[in-house]
């Protein structure tokens, strides 16, 4: 149902995206990015553009903040092996065991 839902609203977007284009298709607008000023740029090329450039920055964005968080685990991993190596054995607890023990030596 979910894969359903996520093709139809691919499809949503693509089809909002097309009317959009096919709409404002004759529209010009001059473009000024402060250091250069551009005339007559299609109204599409600027809106899909944007987006695009969008998309780029957030993907820029997650892939830094995903290697912060692969990092800190990467860290904290490293942390409990070390507690784990230095942490007291109860050499106590060993005649839970000792049965087993015998029971492999005697086979």
């Amino acid at each position: 149902m979910s894969r359903l839902a996520g093709g139809a609203g691919v499809l949503l977007v693509l089809a909002l995206a097309m009317a959009f284009a096919s709409l404002n298709g004759g529209q010009r607008v001059t473009l000024r990015l402060g250091f250069a000023t551009f005339y007559g740029v299609p109204l599409t090329l600027v809106a899909f553009s944007g987006v695009l450039v969008g998309m780029v920055i957030m993907l820029v964005a997650g892939i830094r903040s995903d290697l912060k968080v692969r990092r800190i685990l990467r860290e904290r991993l490293a942390e409990e092996s070390r507690e784990e190596s230095l942490r007291f054995v109860d050499r106590a607890q060993q005649e839970l065991f000792m049965a087993e023990q015998e029971d492999a030596e005697a086979t």
